[in-house]
This record gives C-alpha cells, structure tokens and sequence, in this order.
C-alpha cells in the first residue's frame, strides 16, 4: 500500500466512524469546494465510464490535397 492509499484509508476509515449527521456535513463541505467538487465529478465520471470499450482521443482523417 502507497503512501498516499495508507493516508486516503485513514481518511475513509474516520469518515465512516461519523454519524450519518457530520459524515453529510464534511461531504457537503468537500462539495463546495471548487476544485474538490470538479475532482469529485471527474471520479464519478470515470467510475461510471469505466467499463467503456476505449476509443481513439482524435480520428484520423483522410488529408484533402
């Protein structure tokens, strides 16, 4: 386990001691931070997208001469 795995447990571990009441309380603080809400939207997506068949980032074109 990384080092930064090890930190993000520790973290997950005292969030789910919480009661339910403080655990939405620390997440909606996390959501209404801007770059935290943005990460948190770009996991979600690619949690959701995971199983996806890839696809090239560009097509390639024929060139017209």
């Amino acid at each position: 386990m990384t080092t930064s795995e090890a930190t993000a447990e520790v973290f997950l571990t005292a969030l789910r001691a919480l009661p339910k009441k403080q655990r939405e309380a620390v997440l909606a603080r996390i959501a209404d931070e801007p770059g935290m809400r943005e990460d948190l939207l770009d996991l979600a997506l690619i949690a959701r997208r995971r199983h996806e068949s890839s696809r090239p980032l560009r097509r390639r074109t024929a060139v017209l001469t």
